[in-house]
């Protein structure tokens, strides 16, 4: 039987079997077997698409079918490992380097609706009156209720100096209103604050590692020594990392040169590399705290696991996210690009802190990395420290499941809900004296518990099996436990969220600060209510310190 291929179907497989031709020649220097193997599935995938297109009952375009075979392909290795066609290149070039264009804000899903959670100060949507808690209805005349951005090619990102008109309802107001705005090309700063704390203290917030990072701390740093500071936080909380060199250039800063930072092995000879400090460090004796949790990955943990080995900082916080894997981003043909996988890093001890071993999974699921001996990883000092579970802190502050419960009130919308009918009643607030009273904690704490099948999910899985499970012999008996099940649960995240509101009450009184101006002000409001900060300075300012990082201190408390 004969079909018809459309042209640009034709040229579609021509391009993929030119490709293959040129692995192939690649390829020769594989063993045979894989070289056939290889082959082998290449011709299968071939017959399979020209069948689809040529059978499948609706059309089909062949540029997003092969970009989802490919991203298919990807996601089996590991999450990391991308692939971005030219319409999505701009993603590929703001991880590298920060930048996108845009308008300058952070919009998300929130109850199906494409909800402003932040504005970055100065830059159009600021200057357009945008602010949190804003709904954006329309994209020109499209609407995108229920439309994750993020999968939408015409949205808010685009080229710098393009226009984008939005259909905007305000928070408090009924009648959507049209806004044009020009973007521009955005880039959040890698570090946002720094600030002399009490006498003597230097901060550094540092959220990201662009190609910006180091050259801001070290300016931020000067800046702080030059002011007074004679000890130093360095906050890497919720830093995702970046850059690999950017991380070794800060660790550089407070280390000799010459000292190995960290080291790199993958399956190319290139990536069989040593990183040690090749410039003169700005201070080797200040005394630093770098502050973790469990969003600190990747660059953050190179940080870290560094200054650790290094006995050069104390580490407080949380046990960080257990990202030991290098990336790097090739160009493709067409103006595509991919981010592959290529080595893992290890610290000076010679451990590799990777969490999960994707090479390694059950179900579809990539199983823990095995950890090694515990004394086979030594710092210069010769505490015992772990490898393959991130990087664990000398002072721990919060027990685990206390840090999946903010996680959850912040990834679940809680603080942001609370937020914004906050400011539906207030119109103003003071930013650097505000406090919510005991009451309004008491309404949001009533408010999140009320809502807590949204916001606590896994707390409500079990309940959730039980209410479908018993549908078919449901009766006013059955319904009534299961409604009195569902108030229990509710009450026993009332009484959580009351009893941990130490901890709760500042990061809700932050993300409020926020929605009324910008990060940078949250942040100096938390910084005396901050309770890693206080520890910190705490650290600093006793012997702890020197007993925490001496050889004799190797238990973490």
């Amino acid at each position: 039987m004969f079909f018809n291929i459309s042209n640009l179907n034709r040229i579609a497989i021509c391009i993929i079997l030119s490709v293959f031709m040129f692995q192939g020649q690649a390829l020769k220097a594989q063993p045979t077997s894989d070289y056939f193997e290889i082959n082998k599935q290449l011709e299968i995938f071939i017959d399979a698409y020209k069948q689809v297109d040529q059978l499948y009952v609706e059309n089909t375009t062949p540029g997003s079918v092969i970009t989802e075979a490919i991203q298919a392909m990807l996601r089996n290795l590991d999450p990391y490992t991308v692939y971005y066609p030219e319409s999505k290149i701009e993603d590929a070039f703001y991880l590298q380097t920060g930048k996108y264009g845009g308008i300058g804000g952070r919009i998300s899903l929130v109850n199906n609706e494409n909800t402003v959670l932040e504005v970055f100060k100065g830059f159009p949507a600021d200057k357009a009156g945008l602010r949190a808690g804003d709904i954006i209805t329309h994209i020109g005349n499209k609407s995108i209720q229920g439309v994750d951005l993020d999968n939408l090619e015409d949205g808010i990102t685009g080229a710098p100096g393009s226009q984008l008109t939005i259909t905007v309802k305000k928070l408090g107001e009924n009648t959507p209103q049209q806004i044009t705005l020009t973007r521009e090309s955005i880039k959040n700063p890698d570090v946002p604050l720094s600030k002399i704390i009490g006498f003597k203290t230097g901060y550094i917030k540092l959220d990201g590692f662009t190609q910006t990072a180091s050259n801001e701390v070290a300016t931020a740093f000067r800046k702080l020594k030059g002011a007074g500071a004679t000890q130093l936080i360095l906050d890497l909380r919720g830093n995702g990392g970046g850059l690999l060199m950017e991380a070794v250039n800060i660790v550089n800063f407070f280390v000799p040169k010459g000292t190995v930072i960290t080291k790199t092995r993958g399956k190319a000879s290139e990536w069989e590399q040593v990183y040690t400090a090749s410039n003169e460090p700005l201070d080797t004796q200040i005394p630093i705290v770098v502050l973790i949790d469990e969003g600190s990955a990747s660059a953050s943990e190179v940080v870290s696991g560094a200054l650790q080995d290094l006995d050069r900082a104390v580490i407080i916080g949380n046990n960080s996210f257990g990202k030991g894997l290098v990336q790097q981003t090739l160009d493709l043909s067409y103006n595509s690009k991919m981010k592959i996988t290529v080595a893992k890093y290890y610290t000076p001890s010679g451990r590799c802190i990777q969490k999960l071993d994707y090479g390694n999974k059950q179900n579809g699921k990539a199983l823990l990395t095995e950890e090694h001996n515990e004394s086979l990883f030594k710092t210069k000092n010769g505490r015992v420290v772990k490898d393959g579970r991130g990087i664990q802190p000398d002072v721990e502050l919060a027990a685990s499941d206390k840090q999946l419960l903010l996680k959850s009130l912040d990834k679940n919308y809680a603080y942001f809900n609370y937020g914004v009918n906050y400011r539906l009643k207030h119109e103003t607030i003071d930013s650097m004296n505000f406090m919510l009273s005991d009451t309004e904690y008491l309404e949001f704490a009533k408010l999140t518990s009320e809502n807590g099948e949204k916001i606590f999910p896994e707390w409500f899985e079990g309940y959730k099996k039980l209410t479908d499970g018993l549908t078919a012999i449901s009766t006013q008996e059955v319904s009534n436990s299961l409604t009195q099940l569902k108030e229990s649960l509710c009450s026993a995240i009332l009484n959580t969220l009351l009893v941990d509101k130490k901890r709760i009450l500042p990061e809700l009184e932050k993300k409020i600060i926020q929605m009324y101006f910008h990060e940078v002000r949250a942040l100096e409001y938390s910084l005396d209510r901050d309770f890693f900060i206080q520890k910190s300075s705490e650290v600093l300012s006793s012997s702890q310190y020197s007993t925490i990082l001496s050889s004799v201190a190797t238990d973490k408390k």
